[in-house]
């Protein structure tokens, strides 16, 4: 009887999760002419977008531009970093921040300036797993999130932490910032098309639009948002009069982080960016280790070795767009001797550590990396070992 009643719960869950969840996305044919309702010009396409770069701001900025990447809680290494920046007295005010996933959260933050360190200090180094997920449960039936819903978990707790950060006044001067002719920009996921949409956050705050703060959320939400764990969020879109939806994830499930310019068989262009920096919330280097024979860890140290060779295509792709236009390149990342020892998602005494290396980092005499660690000679990867700081500080 009792084998019974399992294999009737299991086949039941089955037919329940072969219908999915209803939705109405956009016709495949009209994926690429779908528009935000009301707001039609504040995204594109990351292949296609060209940041509006041309423009003189006025005279607190310079010609700087900040890309931010992904990483998780690991983003507590550039928070550290960009507050230990500040400190050391040569922080630029950026012409341009870019932000994807955890660098998403940071990117508003860290392009209105050091008047937001506190908050992006604390933000980073005081949150624990549950103030950015719930993790759903049915019955006691864990699996039953996964195989009946989009996710393992709720964001409700990041969205919560998103509507703190993002006060009035907070967007007020993001809008004010763009007014003087600074970029935001955020890169989501659109999960339907496989391609990563960019999104002008000035825009959208500046845009007088009644659901501007909404959709600026929504945009961080999403970018930060990893499939799976986490479930999709829907954008309302229209075409040809018609409404719709689109499914938007985690910007990094593509590209980890993003700069100025995509096609790299541009001729090349004078954009008005001298120097690009990119601080990456995670290692770069690779990280050699025996693997057992386990599917777990088999299965967990290709997933790994895939998200580490997209970083390093993000970074030789970026490195090879600023060397062609002549803009010097800069960028950090965590150093390949650090060992993490945190035993959760979002550890905060492992973060506070993290936090203080990127600091550390920061105000030290040689911050910046200039080479991708990952070179060719002779068709074999050469690993090079991060010279800045030895060992990390308990």
């Amino acid at each position: 009887m009792k084998k019974l009643l399992l294999n009737t719960l299991l086949c039941s869950l089955l037919v329940l999760t072969g219908c999915g969840l209803p939705r109405n996305p956009v016709p495949l044919a009209k994926t690429y002419e779908a528009q935000v309702i009301g707001l039609s010009n504040v995204r594109s396409w990351e292949i296609e977008y060209s940041p509006d770069v041309g423009t003189v701001a006025d005279d607190s900025s310079d010609c700087s531009f900040l890309a931010l990447s992904g990483g998780g809680a690991k983003g507590a290494f550039g928070a550290g970093f960009l507050n230990g920046w500040t400190d050391s007295g040569t922080r630029p005010n950026f012409k341009i921040v870019t932000g994807i996933s955890t660098g998403a959260l940071i990117s508003p933050l860290a392009f209105l300036g050091p008047d937001y360190d506190d908050e992006l200090r604390e933000g980073y180094t005081t949150i624990k797993t549950k103030d950015i997920l719930n993790v759903q449960g049915l019955l006691g039936f864990g699996i039953l999130p996964i195989l009946m819903g989009e996710s393992y978990a709720s964001t409700k707790p990041l969205q919560d932490m998103i509507s703190d950060m993002l006060t009035p006044e907070v967007f007020e001067a993001i809008a004010h910032e763009h007014e003087k002719g600074r970029r935001l920009y955020i890169g989501t996921t659109n999960l339907d098309a496989q391609r990563v949409m960019a999104w002008d956050m000035g825009a959208i705050a500046s845009s007088g639009h009644p659901d501007a703060l909404k959709l600026f959320k929504k945009v961080m939400l999403a970018s930060a948002s990893i499939p799976g764990a986490f479930p999709p969020v829907y954008f309302d879109v229209e075409v040809d009069g018609k409404k719709y939806d689109e499914m938007h994830v985690d910007g990094g499930v593509i590209v980890g982080v993003f700069g100025y310019g995509s096609a790299l068989f541009d001729e090349p262009q004078q954009r008005g960016i001298c120097s690009f920096y990119v601080i990456k919330n995670g290692k770069l280097d690779v990280e050699p280790q025996q693997v057992p024979r386990r599917f777990i860890k088999i299965a967990g140290r290709s997933f790994s070795t895939l998200m580490k060779a997209q970083s390093w295509s993000d970074m030789i792709r970026l490195y090879d767009r600023a060397e062609k236009d002549n803009v010097e390149f800069s960028y950090i990342s965590i150093p390949h001797n650090y060992e993490s020892k945190g035993n959760e998602m979002a550890d905060p005494k492992e973060m506070k550590r993290l936090y203080d290396l990127g600091y550390e980092i920061a105000t030290s005499n040689n911050p910046w990396q200039k080479e991708i660690p990952i070179s060719r000679e002779s068709g074999e990867f050469i690993w090079t070992p991060y010279e800045g700081v030895d060992k990390e500080k308990d």
